[in-house]
């Protein structure tokens, strides 16, 4: 018997599909099969082409492409039509796709579809390439999907959109068991309220669901009828959803049986081997994806209920001021960290008349587990106490490190319960604390090894402020802490923050500044709640993967931030204050090196100066103004800058003051002298100048005017006076 005749006894045709050519050759029963007379032909690819259905022939030419690419079998299914547009027949074509220069040549095989096949349905038989590599490539990305899921609505989500290979379920549904019950956890393809008969059945229930959790079997169900023989009882509340078949998969993890996975389908299924397996496999990843975001889920209601205790209320607003916190979890673990702020009432702060003073505190714990958050949920404690038993700022810091020092020098001792060592090593803590009196805008600072706070001027300049600080908490058990005093201005505000806001991204100090400061220059309106999202936003939002820092974890560090703003007294139509930018610093005799800083100070006062030159000036001023007090007394140097008044007609008073009676006298220092031009720097360089005596000392002051004229933006213009001598 010839090869043609075995292959027409099982509706079996051959033909070669030349696209150099256009052309298409068929044998007797190929050409049967596309609906044409039963003898061989070569017809042209247009002929051809009108015999498929239009749909059908759109996927064609990518399953081809896939199969040259990868040198495999070009699978296709085709739904033959007639001249007037009816279906006759669906075929199955195998053909081994072969390039010939920039064309290719199919040869290959024609069979009429007699049998369900792994991923065609009775009413839209669906089109496929590779059928097994087409299922290796949906779970593959099924599996990716659902292991990104971190909650369980985004896993349902996913499920819901998962397009199976040829026979994707229009419906789905997730029971989960809760003690005798089985609920459901979440539904796809079904209108609101049709949950309402499965949402709570008893497990003894003749229904698929309640079988598979208790017998961890799955069920498959290709028709109606099966559907009805099998759960009489329950075939009434299906019915109504006209679906043609069901399977009902169990869900396991580690052995147990969590629930079931229903997928309908509104076409027949016939759930061979393949499909089953697809299925199977979808069930296990989808259980582990459910186990993985209850508990994520668990550990995000703990960390709230955690960061809820732990973390304070700002208390009853405060006259004249105004307060923001934000508080923001790290993304790993159980979210909760070191990190803490706290406003506390001081004793005396509630009278007859309004708030008195307070305090704020923030500060970071080392490590960022569960220990980190217990220690600093002690700490804030003692420091609270410690507070409201009247201590200045640095009793309360040093008492606070003798605490943090005492309960953490246990750890590392032999574990009495064990046969080692405990593995918990002694912890520091970093922390601000700011003593606050509303009704002047004093602020006593005292730091432990925590980052400087941040001023933000009436103007919109944001100025680092320098202040003296000590070693961060629980490092020694005696320690001190030299306190800092500022003066907060009206409309002026003090940020301050831990290292997570600045530092998040692969930042560092000096990067994380430069990504913060235009954050909070370009801030507009009254609002701290707005400014302190904007602050978060800068680090977390998709804006900061734009910045200087590397693309890293956005949630590597919590952040506690608060911003404390002294408000603008006066009425309705009173006259908005003159702009006013201050900084302030002292340089202490065993300090030098601080005299750099105060350069840095000075230009980022004057960081929009009009005249670069000016800037210059002023700086070299400054330094020769610094040191000759270091070098020629026996006190420390107080330098403090001032530029007031609009943009464009500015004036700098800078004015350095010093404990000495002696007044600086004008030199005339030969070629070679290493000193004694101070003075003469000043006539040449300052707009004003002069020395003015004090009780305790004196003040060494020049001025600037940003015009370059006579007393801009007001006041007298001079060159030195009678004690410049």
């Amino acid at each position: 018997m010839r090869t043609e005749d075995v292959l027409a006894a099982i509706a079996t045709g051959l033909w070669r599909w030349d696209n150099a050519s256009g052309t298409v050759t068929l044998d007797a029963e190929a050409a049967r099969l596309l609906g044409l007379p039963a003898q061989p032909a070569t017809l042209s690819e247009s002929a051809v082409r009108s015999r498929f259905h239009p749909v059908d022939w759109n996927e064609v030419d990518g399953i081809v492409n896939l199969a040259l690419a990868e040198g495999t079998l070009a699978e296709v299914r085709l739904r033959i039509m007639d001249e007037h547009g009816h279906v006759l027949r669906t075929v199955r074509s195998r053909s081994k796709p072969m390039i010939s220069g920039d064309d290719f040549l199919l040869i290959g095989t024609i069979q009429e579809v007699a049998e369900p096949q792994p991923g065609t349905t009775a009413a839209h038989p669906s089109i496929t390439g590779d059928w097994r590599r087409s299922r290796e490539a949906f779970l593959l990305d099924a599996g990716r999907a659902l292991a990104e899921a971190r909650s369980t609505a985004e896993v349902l989500r996913v499920a819901a959109s998962l397009s199976m290979p040829g026979f994707s379920p229009d419906g789905l549904a997730v029971f989960g068991v809760a003690g005798e019950r089985l609920t459901i956890i979440g539904h796809h393809g079904h209108n609101p309220g049709d949950d309402g008969p499965f949402a709570d059945m008893a497990l003894d229930m003749d229904y698929p669901a309640a079988d598979v959790v208790r017998n961890g079997r799955a069920i498959y169900l290709p028709t109606p009828q099966e559907y009805r023989r099998r759960f009489p009882a329950t075939w009434p509340l299906a019915q109504r959803f006209d679906r043609q078949s069901w399977a009902f998969v169990p869900l396991i993890v580690a052995g147990r049986t969590i629930g079931a996975w229903m997928a309908a389908f509104k076409n027949p299924v016939a759930f061979t081997p393949d499909e089953r397996s697809v299925l199977t496999t979808v069930a296990r990843m989808l259980a582990q994806a459910l186990a993985r975001a209850g508990e994520a889920e668990n550990e995000r209601e703990l960390s709230l209920g955690l960061q809820r205790s732990m973390m304070p209320t700002l208390g009853p607003e405060i006259p004249g001021m105004t307060v923001a916190a934000r508080y923001v979890p790290t993304g790993g673990g159980l979210q909760v960290g070191g990190d803490w702020y706290d406003m506390i009432p001081l004793p005396g702060s509630r009278t007859g008349t309004g708030a008195g003073r307070f305090a704020l505190v923030i500060g970071d714990v080392q490590g960022h587990d569960v220990r980190a958050a217990g220690l600093m949920g002690q700490l804030r404690i003692a420091l609270r106490a410690y507070a409201s038993e009247g201590h200045s700022p640095d009793a309360v810091l040093s008492r606070a490190s003798r605490f943090l020092y005492g309960i953490t020098e246990s750890y590392g001792v032999p574990d009495p319960h064990g046969d080692g060592y405990e593995d918990y090593a002694p912890r520091f803590a970093t922390c601000l604390y700011i003593e606050v009196d509303p009704a002047t805008g004093t602020l006593d600072i005292a730091r432990a090894g925590h980052p400087d706070p941040v001023i933000r001027t009436a103007d919109g300049t944001a100025l680092i402020r320098p202040t003296a600080g000590g070693l961060p908490l629980g490092i020694e058990a005696d320690s001190d802490y030299p306190t800092t005093r500022l003066v907060l201005d009206p409309d002026e505000t003090i940020m301050i923050c831990t290292d997570g806001l600045i530092e998040t991204g692969g930042h560092d100090m000096a990067s994380g500044w430069t990504r913060l400061r235009p954050v909070l220059e370009k801030h507009t309106g009254d609002s701290l709640e707005q400014l302190a999202d904007e602050l978060v936003q800068a680090v977390h939002g998709p804006s900061s993967h734009h910045t200087t820092g590397p693309l890293v974890d956005r949630r590597e560090d919590d952040i506690a931030l608060l911003l404390l703003r002294r408000n603008v007294t006066g009425g309705a139509g009173a006259a908005p204050p003159t702009p006013v930018r201050r900084t302030a610093l002292t340089v202490a005799q065993t300090e030098p090196e601080r005299i750099a800083g105060a350069r840095k100070q000075l230009r980022e006062l004057l960081h929009d100066w009009a005249d670069e030159e000016q800037v210059d000036s002023a700086v070299l001023m400054i330094s020769e103004m610094v040191t000759n007090v270091l070098v020629h007394t026996d006190g420390d140097a107080l330098l403090v800058a001032e530029a007031r008044g609009p943009l464009g007609t500015r004036r700098l008073r800078v004015e350095v003051a010093d404990a000495s009676d002696e007044l600086p006298h004008r030199r005339r220092p030969g070629e070679m002298a290493s000193s004694g031009r101070g003075l003469i720097l000043m006539e040449m360089l300052a707009d004003a100048w002069g020395v003015d005596p004090r009780g305790d000392g004196k003040s060494i002051w020049f001025e600037l005017y940003e015009t370059g004229g006579e007393g801009a933006a007001g006041g007298p213009a001079g060159s030195g006076g009678p004690s410049a001598e």
